[in-house]
């Protein structure tokens, strides 16, 4: 049975992979700042025959991403999917918002992933194989107003991702990027526009799984995916 990490599972994208990894039998570990929803998805996910961790964690400290490193690495010998999913969005103007905000968008945007990574590729790398998924964004690519701090961040973590598949395609690791666009998750809540003009969480859920099974001499290495009316 395969094992995949999920981080940020709790919502949008990263519980919509926690359900259809379950479903696919899975292994699935996953962590979030709220433990209610953390027990939620748990129970949630109690109906498939697989086992499922969960673990309070902010992400955004490096402590905190340590003791979820810790808490699966001691409880798995091995890890076939990481998907560094984890963040946050604030809109914003590069001149004008909190100026604290970039900092902010990078510790939960990207250092989040970066140092998840180094702590649990190592595994990867020990077994040679495994897949990363780093959730990126539309933002990664495309920059647009009262985007901020969170394009910025989002710029980087592509830069990270396309680095990390540079180091590890001789180790028998898959680096994507997966790019979505608009996706109806926590961070569209309060915004006037109807669900169908965004995509659903469980597209790209099935787009990274359908990468994942791809044969070993093959990798995707970048999801754009995007609504059918294009951006917003």
């Amino acid at each position: 049975m395969n094992n995949a990490v999920v981080t940020g599972g709790t919502k949008g994208i990263g519980k919509a992979l926690c359900k259809l990894f379950a479903e696919s039998g899975f292994n699935v570990a996953t962590c979030s700042r709220n433990s209610s929803d953390l027990a939620l998805l748990k129970q949630e996910l109690s109906q498939h025959p697989v086992e499922v961790l969960v673990h309070q964690a902010d992400l955004s400290n490096k402590l905190e991403i340590k003791s979820m490193a810790a808490f699966v690495s001691s409880r798995w010998e091995r890890i076939d999917i990481l998907v560094n999913n984890a963040g946050i969005f604030v809109p914003g103007s590069v001149l004008t918002e909190d100026e604290d905000s970039l900092d902010t968008m990078l510790a939960n945007n990207l250092y989040s992933a970066y140092f998840l990574s180094r702590h649990l590729v190592p595994m990867m790398v020990e077994q040679r194989s495994g897949h990363v998924f780093n959730i990126c964004s539309v933002a990664s690519i495309t920059a647009y107003p009262n985007g901020g701090s969170y394009t910025i961040s989002k710029h980087a973590m592509l830069g990270f991702s396309r680095m990390l598949r540079l180091e590890l395609k001789d180790k028998g690791i898959k680096v994507t990027s997966v790019i979505p666009g608009a996706t109806w998750t926590f961070s569209w809540e309060g915004a006037n526009f109807p669900e169908d003009r965004l995509m659903q969480p469980d597209d790209i859920a099935r787009s990274i799984l359908s990468a994942y099974l791809l044969g070993p001499t093959a990798v995707v290495e970048e999801i754009l995916i995007r609504p059918q009316l294009g951006d917003l």
